[in-house]
């Protein structure tokens, strides 16, 4: 039972709540669309996704910049197939996974800060149209200063329609419960 005065509270909250969601919806969706003036998204991006080499650094490069510039959701959108599934483990093994739109909120809810995600790392296997590429990488703050945090990147692609997609990655950072990366970078 609700007491009195606290149903209004709920109630204002929700609404709030409600505002929230419409409000990351339409920027999500303001990222997503194309400019009416200038390129396609298609033609922008056609480089980025031309081979596995290129899409794996497209990849990195959206994550990656300065504070001062801005998110690239668009072009992460584009070399993404339209059900990509991202997948983290925590240092206890446990699994969250969701879609690549909802990566992009904790992003649009956080002022944007330095941050750069360099490749170690990368080997691949592909057969026809599939490929898996297993990427080492760590995460800096300053483009040239090295860093100790460090996580491994899975990433499953198809070629479809004379163009690659990223259709899930699963990532694991490296912790004192284990030695992912170091194993990785050491292994011939």
């Amino acid at each position: 039972m609700i007491k009195k005065g606290h149903g209004s509270t709920y109630a204002r909250i929700l609404v709030k709540i409600r505002m929230m969601r419409k409000t990351i919806l339409f920027i999500i969706a303001l990222a997503f669309s194309s400019s009416v003036f200038g390129q396609t998204t298609g033609e922008q991006y056609a480089d980025d996704v031309k081979s596995i080499s290129a899409i794996i650094d497209a990849y990195y490069d959206v994550i990656s910049g300065s504070s001062e510039k801005p998110w690239q959701f668009e072009r992460d959108s584009y070399i993404h197939s339209q059900n990509a599934v991202i997948t983290k483990l925590d240092e206890n093994g446990n699994v969250e996974s969701h879609s690549l739109e909802a990566e992009y909120i904790p992003l649009l809810l956080s002022t944007k800060e330095d941050f750069y995600e360099k490749e170690l790392k990368r080997e691949v296997s592909h057969f026809g149209n599939i490929a898996q590429v297993w990427s080492a990488f760590e995460v800096r703050t300053d483009l040239n200063t090295a860093s100790n945090i460090r996580g491994l990147n899975s990433i499953q692609l198809h070629f479809e329609k004379g163009r690659w997609w990223i259709d899930s990655w699963t990532s694991e950072m490296e912790s004192d419960k284990n030695s992912l990366v170091t194993d990785f970078l050491t292994k011939e």
